[in-house]
């Protein structure tokens, strides 16, 4: 049994829609082995935007910490990519957990 649970901040079909075609999510949170991680997925293509848009900005590019790489932002994506990373890697043994985030007030989608 998975001691994993994903949040998000909100879950409309709005932050859905708003998701995908921003091909990111910042207010994607984990609970893993008791402890509570804010996770950023991302698609290639938004990553590569983002590189575009700073280097031509100031020169140089700083990601977004804790990426994990989708296929699209979309909420079934985000749950599948979370779990496979859980599930196969030391991905989250790699982050450094948050503190001072009320779960309670974030919408549980996993």
């Amino acid at each position: 049994m998975r001691n994993l649970s994903i949040y998000f901040l909100h879950d409309s079909e709005r932050d859905e829609y708003e998701a995908t075609s921003r091909g990111c999510r910042i207010d994607v949170y984990v609970k893993a082995n008791g402890a509570l991680y804010n996770v950023r997925p991302y698609t290639i293509f938004t990553l590569q935007q983002d590189f575009e848009r700073a280097h031509e900005r100031c020169g140089q590019f700083s990601s977004e910490p804790n990426l994990i790489f989708v296929k699209d932002a979309s909420k079934d994506e985000i749950i599948r990519a979370i779990i496979h990373q859980y599930d196969n890697c030391i991905y989250f043994n790699e982050l450094k957990p948050v503190e001072n985030i009320d779960v309670g007030s974030l919408t549980k989608v996993y």
